[in-house]
């Protein structure tokens, strides 16, 4: 079975063409700047890299592009579009409605777009994918991957703000959290890893990159993480505030002359790391940047080590014990330092981690040292391979017919 993921972000897509019979990636592909001067793609199949430079307005027509590199003579991968079986979608919000990935129809179109308000940014960009997905491959299944599913197992004692219940009951505000298809697919190699079934295991994934959260997974099921009603809550990230006092905002509002949207502008783009260091959004670059005595970058590189560590403890509380601390995502998986600096002082926990194991970026390892009661572990992530893996399960409700997948009646 062959299965498209995409991924739409608010201005680039990602793209993933998998034969799950192998779980394997026959292209894959990445198209950035949409809709900004100097859009392009970067398809990729095997060693063959092919590099398009194209005005793209909008997601519709980079979609498009995408799947005329998928059936190109030269560099594509298969003959027509009818060879592919279905499509996974990647979309942020899935509300308290979608506990997991579904079938897209008229009424889960309707929900995606309710839901819409709650991230503004990339909900219209999901549905534009879907639409355009829907108009260029007629009778191919679709599939939504919802970011918030995995984390709809939080009991209300966790996902409920102290608010008035009436704001809960009238408005859904509440505890979302995302990056759950991540979250879900390194806590289920990490089971692998140590061996122990899903059901039995207490795990802490750290998903660290531009983007970040924590999630306490304990029996295969997140009880807890760190990102709320949007995005915005939790830890300090690449331009995100995460968590402060909610009378800061208004503070802010006031002595700033700032509007609401102007405000939560701030909180989203301008704050973080790039707020805190004064360099840049990119962690790389900050790293770069305090090694040359930078004091600033050091600040945000000590402060996001230290609500990373944060979050770890009341997590660790939460669980009642930890067996694995897991780091994933561009940070989590790439930097030795960060890694080392979150891990400092857990000891406590049995979580020690070994220099020499440590010194690896981007491959699945164990870098605790031997002994320690809690694994620390590396795990690069694979929301791809997740996503088509939901999509395959969902089209397990179809049957074949002429070698197309139609519902089964």
């Amino acid at each position: 079975m062959k299965v498209l993921v995409i991924n739409c972000g608010s201005s680039s897509l990602k793209y993933q063409l998998l034969d799950m019979t192998y779980k394997s990636v026959m292209a894959q592909g990445l198209v950035e700047r949409i809709g900004m001067s100097g859009s392009q793609l970067t398809h990729q199949r095997g060693e063959l890299k092919k590099v398009i430079k194209q005005a793209l307005a909008n997601h519709a027509e980079a979609i498009s592009l995408v799947l005329e590199s998928l059936t190109n003579p030269r560099y594509g991968v298969v003959g027509n579009l009818q060879e592919i079986d279905a499509v996974g979608h990647r979309v942020v919000h899935g509300g308290e409605k979608y506990a997991c990935s579904v079938l897209i129809d008229n009424i889960v179109m309707q929900a995606i777009k309710k839901y819409g308000e709650l991230a503004p940014l990339h909900t219209p960009k999901n549905i534009t994918g879907i639409e355009t997905c829907n108009k260029l491959m007629p009778g191919v299944p679709q599939v939504a991957v919802f970011d918030t599913a995995f984390h709809q197992t939080l009991p209300p004692k966790a996902f409920l703000y102290g608010l008035p219940y009436e704001l809960y009951e009238k408005y859904k505000i509440r505890k979302y959290g995302f990056h759950g298809t991540s979250h879900k697919y390194v806590s289920m190699k990490a089971a692998e890893m140590l061996g122990k079934p899903l059901a039995e295991s207490k795990i802490i994934t750290c998903h660290l990159g531009n983007g970040s959260s924590i999630t306490a997974v304990k029996g295969g099921k997140s009880v807890e993480t760190s990102m709320g009603f949007t995005p915005l809550e939790g830890l300090l990230m690449g331009t995100r505030s995460g968590h402060l006092d909610p009378a800061v905002v208004t503070y802010i509002m006031e002595k700033e002359k700032l509007n609401a949207s102007q405000v939560n502008d701030y909180l989203n783009k301008k704050s973080g790391a790039l707020g805190i260091s004064g360099v840049s959004s990119d962690f790389r670059d900050i790293e770069a940047a305090a090694s040359q005595g930078n004091y600033r970058a050091q600040l945000a590189l000590d402060m996001f080590a230290y609500v990373v560590k944060h979050y770890i403890g009341a997590y660790a509380n939460v669980l009642n014990g930890v067996d694995a601390i897991v780091f994933t995502a561009g940070v989590g998986e790439n930097s030795i330092t960060m890694r080392e600096a979150i891990i400092r002082d857990l000891d406590y926990l049995g979580a020690e981690i070994d220099p020499v194991r440590n010194n690896v970026r981007g491959k699945q390892v164990d870098v605790s040292k031997e002994g320690s009661f809690c694994h620390i572990l590396v795990i690069p992530t694979n929301e791809e391979l997740m996503i088509a893996q939901e999509t395959v399960e969902i089209c397990a409700c179809f049957k074949t017919s002429k070698g197309r997948i139609v519902c089964a009646s």
